[in-house]
């Protein structure tokens, strides 16, 4: 868990310069937030991080993992209904 927060922080260590015109900014803005989703994506993909160990079980077990994900949801839809 501690290499997952290192590798998050390292890439919000990084920040973008700022661009000429409104427009501009918006899309170097797109580029820039897509850049650190991707990157935090790929930290947690790394082998022994939590998103790998849920693609190898959901590989291992579907149904199983499909029931879960159900069970999750339906929980998730009673709290938010109360």
């Amino acid at each position: 868990m501690g290499e997952l927060l290192d590798a998050l922080n390292a890439a919000d260590s990084e920040t973008a310069a700022p661009a000429k015109s409104a427009l501009d900014q918006a899309a170097e803005l797109f580029r820039f937030a897509s850049q650190k989703v991707n990157e935090a994506i790929d930290a947690v993909q790394q082998p022994g991080m939590p998103l790998d160990a849920i693609s190898r079980w959901t590989r291992q077990a579907p149904l199983q993992a499909l029931a879960a994900a159900f069970l999750v949801g339906v929980m998730t839809a009673r709290r938010r209904r109360r």
